[in-house]
């Protein structure tokens, strides 16, 4: 009898410690599925402003965009994102002679979000849809692929590094 009961008590802990683990990435995938979120629906303002509040502000962090090629800290980042966005922004009157933005781009996320962790690092990777049209009328709709490089600081998740890439055609 003694000797079953110490075979089942390591058994017990190793079991009590892979569902601990289980529990700590279940919760760890679901605070990143609601940061994803949180983080089209930012960007679906085209308001980098508002996409601020999930990024680091070092001036040495690179973040790579689909165009242009890179851009070096967050304010650059800001700058650029602004003026791309811009061709995808117009303004319309109303029936009451109120001026409205109409936002004329949309990035939708796939269902494919993959999150990996170590410590203090978790870098996200998803595919995702852009669907857009230009001041110009141009239509834009691109499949694309979106990672992301977070650190927790302070007890919150930033983006330190960011890397957007889309199949050539």
């Amino acid at each position: 009898m003694r000797m079953a009961l110490k075979g089942t008590l390591p058994t017990a802990l190793l079991l009590l410690s892979m569902f601990t683990s289980f529990a700590q990435i279940r919760q760890g995938e679901d605070e990143f599925h609601a940061l994803i979120a949180r983080y089209y629906a930012a960007w679906n303002t085209l308001n980098p402003d508002i996409a601020a509040q999930l990024y680091a502000k070092d001036p040495g962090l690179v973040f790579y965009n689909i165009a242009p090629l890179k851009y070096n800290g967050w304010e650059e980042y800001k700058e650029g994102t602004r003026k791309t966005f811009s061709e995808f922004i117009s303004f319309d009157v109303d029936m009451n002679n109120s001026l409205r933005t109409v936002l004329k781009l949309k990035l939708t996320p796939y269902n494919d979000l993959k999150v990996s962790r170590r410590g203090a690092i978790v870098w996200t990777t998803e595919t995702f849809h852009l669907s857009g049209q230009r001041k110009t009328g141009e239509t834009m709709e691109l499949d694309g692929r979106h990672t992301a490089i977070w650190e927790e600081r302070g007890g919150k998740w930033l983006i330190v590094h960011e890397h957007f890439s889309t199949p050539l055609p």
